[in-house]
């Protein structure tokens, strides 16, 4: 952690522009951190039996739909099962990529008090839409027959994922603006 608080200390002294490219660079890294952590958990819980139940009952609420696709009388994709797994995975990655991005990316102290519920408003708009996109996406792939179950799941996660990794960095580089104030010499 030392030579990362010396890369930070650098990217200070070079200027606003440097000191965003290196926050940019951390974020990547966090991001990556936290997409292995979500497509961990979304093929973990693609396999866990109560869920795996529910992939077979077609979803449909609001803007919210994951219809079931079928192969040879199997589920392939879709259903209930399918929008708890991929919403929980989702979740669980953005709330590690909060406390990351604001102690180690933005070195911030900001106040969690106002920043949480500000991140949580953000994520919960940024879920409901990659709700919306990833069983469209992953249908859409099965459908045409560009790849299976796993696979459509899976390229779909990391398309939603994308387009959450270039909204989150503006959002995150404004809410965590207040630096860590350096401990005194003791």
């Amino acid at each position: 952690m030392a030579k990362l608080n010396d890369i930070d200390k650098a990217a200070d002294s070079k200027g606003s522009a440097i000191k965003t490219i290196w926050q940019f660079v951390k974020f990547i890294f966090v991001s990556l951190i936290a997409m292995i952590v979500q497509f961990t958990l979304l093929n973990l819980l693609n396999h866990f039996p109560p869920i795996v139940e529910l992939f077979g009952t077609p979803f449909k609420w609001w803007v919210f739909e994951s219809p079931v696709n079928m192969a040879e009388g199997a589920v392939v994709i879709g259903g209930l099962g399918y929008f708890i797994s991929n919403n929980t995975a989702n979740i669980i990655a953005q709330i590690v990529s909060f406390f990351v991005n604001r102690d180690k990316t933005f070195n911030s102290s900001a106040n969690i008090a106002i920043t949480l519920p500000i991140y949580i408003v953000f994520t919960i708009a940024l879920i409901c839409f990659s709700a919306w996109l990833n069983p469209t996406l992953a249908h859409l792939f099965v459908e045409k027959g560009w790849m299976k179950g796993d696979a459509a799941a899976n390229l779909a996660t990391m398309i939603c994922s994308a387009v959450q990794f270039f909204l989150y960095f503006p959002v995150d580089k404004i809410l965590f603006r207040k630096p860590k104030e350096e401990k005194a010499a003791q």
